[in-house]
């Protein structure tokens, strides 16, 4: 309505100005052809009036408004009624500053223009990825159809041995499954990608997202079997709307750590939802394709019903720097290396490892790229075209002892220390092609993940001991982030401008600083909620509210036989890393119900090997005094013994050593 109103006035000649002065009794004289002095003088005895009028507006209608500030020293006040001009040009300064004011107001309370009539509701329901970092897996549904944003997987914490990857909980999945018109991909880091196997062999969707994500999703298939299944990609075009069941979803270029990145346009029934996917604003990107701010300024005008924003860098003032800047410090080490320069990275930064390559070349080197995961994304990307790197410049491995130290570069896997990486068995001296010489420069051009410390530790103290020149944090520029720190974050709220916003993508930490800065950009509080894995959000044009709790967790994978590892074994493992194991083999008289010869106890992670005999004797003792307490006439239960048994042994380890060891015992009646 304020639109319509507006419109009509401004369609109003400049000298009805007078009409809207005397239906307040507050007549205003003719003005002068020339809209001179006199005009200018009368105006501070007008501007009382209107200060009171217009104060009373401000409180009234827009006070809890975007944008609504006024300066206290200000010379002119609102007028009561705001008169738009038909082209834009005004001989009244008060007129002037109330329009301008009002087209701030218009422009920063895009909100208004959604339908507050619209009934319609929508459900978003995170399934990882909040509360954590990665395992990104979002559904947004309507009553009739659901799309799912993104399948990622996450890494394992130290306890959990033997475990490589972690994939969400597909439960929820499976009790909507009928709904589920698509699958979106963002883009194409494994945290968003890595479980779309394992879903695909419980349940089959359509997979819609950009040539890179799709073309690395193949490769996965590929080795869990499913090459058939890739008759369920559909490869879109970016800024072209696809409808997906009930949503209308649009794919807005990004600039991330990976190439190919995107944000998502979602047209909804209940209004349009904006999701970042992972970003950073990067205005000099290496490929030169800056993020689509456009087109994210285009739906801000429309009106945003709600963003769902990456909060993983909320925590970080100030830009995240362009990729480029890797470049200078690359240069920089690669001219004084007199040896081999070896770079480690994420497989999937694939700029990163482009940046590295091209100074390679510069220096007259061969290039050897050695890690499964970065040779086949690294070929993924040049089958694709997204980048151009001549192919006589790549050698295999075995290669590497054919030229001088100084004409070769070795690009690797291993930056996070991982045990199975090329640049750890390297370090360790067991790589079969590749041994670390105090010649060699080593580049490790990634920061460690959270829980990755350690490893990266270990490993750097592995090739400091062999003699290398480790460059890690010496440079500032090393590594960039691919993540938007507080003023780009700023930048797509400022853009967007929604109604409600949704912080996700990071630990709880992350997304409640994400909301303080969008409180200081514009958005009311009561329209942010903080949420975790599992929880159910409904939508409307009106309210954001939680309406339940999605059950939610994770599957433990071994990712060398791509299988999965049940809750139970990886609860024993833990049990049998911090509290040891105690195991009893025993024979009892069927007839007499006493023990035949002396138990077997084997205990690990308990007493030292020195008391092991001590040790094994307070346990036949236990037994003993269980067995004599027994009836004769009772028949003997093995399975009851055993459990008697392990109450008994276990009280008795809690009372000495306050353990809680895995006790098995085994008892056999003859």
């Amino acid at each position: 309505m304020e639109e319509k109103k507006s419109e009509n006035q401004g369609n109003q000649p400049r000298n009805s100005e007078g009409n809207g002065s005397q239906k307040s009794g507050n007549r205003r004289p003719r003005r002068p052809q020339n809209g001179g002095q006199k005009s200018s003088q009368r105006q501070p005895q007008q501007g009382g009036q209107s200060r009171q009028r217009g104060g009373q507006r401000g409180r009234g209608q827009r006070g809890r408004g975007r944008g609504n500030g006024r300066n206290p020293e200000s010379h002119y006040k609102t007028p009561a009624n705001v008169k738009r001009s038909a082209d834009g040009v005004y001989i009244d300064i008060n007129q002037a500053i109330a329009a301008n004011k009002e087209v701030h107001r218009e422009r920063l309370e895009t909100a208004a223009k959604i339908d507050t009539n619209n009934r319609a509701r929508v459900r978003f329901t995170p399934l990882g990825g909040l509360g954590e970092i990665g395992g990104n897996i979002a559904v947004l549904e309507t009553e009739n159809s659901a799309i799912v944003i993104d399948v990622g997987m996450s890494f394992p914490t130290e306890d959990m041995h033997g475990v490589d990857i972690l994939v969400p909980d597909f439960s929820y999945l499976h009790a909507i499954k009928d709904k589920i018109a698509g699958i979106v991909i963002t883009h194409a880091h494994e945290d968003h990608i890595g479980a779309v196997p394992y879903l695909f062999k419980e349940l089959k969707f359509p997979i819609y997202g950009t040539p890179l994500p799709l073309g690395m999703i193949a490769n996965k298939f590929d080795e869990h079997g499913l090459k058939n299944d890739k008759s369920y990609f559909r490869y879109i075009e970016k800024r072209k709307p696809i409808k997906i069941g009930d949503f209308e979803v649009e794919w807005i270029h990004m600039t991330h750590s990976i190439i190919d990145a995107s944000s998502l346009a979602i047209n909804t029934p209940a209004g349009i939802i904006i999701h970042t996917g992972d970003f950073k604003i990067d205005h000099t990107p290496v490929d030169n394709y800056p993020a689509d701010l456009q087109r994210l300024a285009y739906y801000g005008e429309k009106g945003v019903l709600c963003l769902l924003s990456d909060s993983t860098n909320s925590h970080k003032p100030g830009i995240t720097r362009s990729e480029k800047t890797v470049g200078p410090t690359f240069d920089h080490l690669f001219a004084k290396a007199k040896g081999r320069v070896i770079m480690s990275t994420f497989s999937s930064n694939v700029h990163r490892v482009y940046q590295a390559i091209e100074h390679g070349i510069k220096y007259n080197r061969k290039v050897a790229v050695i890690g499964r995961s970065m040779e086949r994304n690294l070929e993924t990307a040049r089958q694709l075209g997204y980048i151009d790197i001549p192919e006589d410049i790549f050698i295999d491995a075995h290669e590497v002892t054919k030229y001088n130290d100084s004409e070769v570069l070795i690009v690797t896997t291993g930056s996070q220390g991982e045990t199975m990486s090329a640049l750890f068995r390297m370090a360790t001296d067991e790589h079969r092609h590749i041994k670390i010489k105090p010649s060699d420069t080593i580049i490790i051009s990634a920061k460690a993940i959270p829980g990755n410390e350690a490893s990266v530790s270990r490993i750097m103290n592995h090739l400091i001991k062999a003699g290398a020149t480790v460059a890690y944090q010496d440079f500032s520029e090393i590594h960039v982030s691919g993540h938007a720190a507080q003023e780009e974050q700023k930048l797509m709220l400022r853009l967007t401008q929604p109604k409600f916003f949704l912080p996700v993508h990071g630990e709880y930490n992350h997304i409640a600083r994400h909301a303080k800065t969008a409180v200081a950009c514009g958005v009311d509080e009561r329209n942010i909620l903080l949420m975790s894995d599992g929880d159910q959000v409904e939508l409307t044009a009106k309210y954001l509210k939680k309406v339940k709790t999605i059950k939610t967790g994770k599957t433990y994978i071994d990712n060398q036989a791509n299988t999965q590892i049940e809750n139970d074994i990886v609860l024993d493992r833990q049990k049998l890393a911090t509290e040891g194991i105690i195991m009893i083999v025993a024979q009892i008289d069927q007839t007499t119900h006493k023990l035949i010869g002396h138990p077997r106890v084997s205990s690990f992670g308990i007493v030292p090997d020195k008391d092991d005999r001590k040790f094994a004797k307070e346990i036949e003792a236990i037994i003993e005094t269980y067995m004599a307490h027994q009836k004769d006439a009772q028949n003997l239960d093995t399975r009851t013994i055993e459990n008697d048994i392990r109450q008994a042994v276990r009280k008795h380890v809690l009372r000495k050593m306050k353990r809680y060891p895995l006790i098995v015992p085994t008892i056999y009646v003859v």
